[in-house]
């Protein structure tokens, strides 16, 4: 692994990358099969910079594997935007270069268990302070705002989030500037996922807007203004919507307003 995890240079991607690089490298080692077929190497390019340029690499982290005889070729060099830097598919590549099946060991991570067992402690005490007035369970309006809340999540990327851990925004360690949006459609970064949310959100809080001046009550002047307000945000964000998908998959022909 290839690497520039010094603060300065600002690689909040290769710390992460690092960490799985680790997990790997440490469940190989301590592996029934372990044996001295592999080896796995850490290089920073604040230790070791000629090594990046003898290798002709500007960027940071790559993955390389280095075999036993000949130099690396392309194939020996792991496509990270293609399938991203996950333990599991750091040893599914490293099984297609050497033939070598390492099983993934993971450190027991308990957070999701807690926060889950909170989320219902606070739901149950709730309940139980409200226990004489439960109206609040039967409204719409908070019931709609759940649904839409979890909607929004799962449609933005969260979940995918959660599965391949990507990186929350990339900072090029060349040049210092920071990418919001992933340039693959394979992956995206942690405030790509955000970005796309309040968008989506923007598009139907526009929606209710429609619908609130087409069948609301009330002066038609000014239902005839929310509905036009309505209409422009829809118009707005959803062309930022088509604005953020043709970025991600170059070639795509078709835009609305925003290109």
């Amino acid at each position: 692994m290839l690497t520039a995890l010094q603060p300065q240079r600002h690689c909040s991607i290769c710390k992460q990358a690092s960490d799985e690089f680790q997990i790997v490298a440490n469940s190989w080692r301590y592996s029934q099969v372990y044996s001295s077929r592999l080896f796995f190497a850490v290089v920073d390019y604040d230790e070791a910079s000629d090594v990046f340029q003898s290798l002709k690499i500007t960027s940071a982290p790559v993955f390389i594997h280095f075999p036993a005889k000949g130099k690396p070729k392309k194939a020996d060099t792991m496509d990270l935007q293609r399938v991203g830097f996950y333990a599991e598919a750091i040893a599914k590549w490293v099984g297609e270069r050497t033939d070598v099946q390492i099983r993934i060991f993971r450190p027991p991570n308990y957070s999701g268990t807690i926060a889950v067992i909170m989320l219902f402690s606070l739901i149950g005490g709730l309940l139980y302070l409200r226990r004489n007035n439960l109206d609040f369970l039967y409204n719409k309006t908070s019931w709609a705002i759940g649904a839409l809340t979890i909607v929004f999540a799962m449609t933005s990327g969260q979940m995918w989030n959660h599965i391949r851990g990507p990186p929350f925004m990339h900072r090029n360690p060349q040049s210092g500037q920071v990418a919001w949006i992933h340039g693959g459609s394979r992956s995206q970064f942690i405030v790509e996922t955000y970005i796309v949310m309040v968008l989506n959100a923007a598009v139907v809080f526009g929606f209710i807007l429609l619908n609130e001046g087409a069948s609301g009550k009330g002066d038609v002047g000014k239902r005839r203004i929310i509905a036009v307000v309505g209409l422009g945000i829809v118009a707005f964000f959803f062309s930022l919507i088509l604005s953020v998908f043709r970025s991600k998959y170059q070639g795509y022909p078709y835009s609305f307003l925003i290109k």
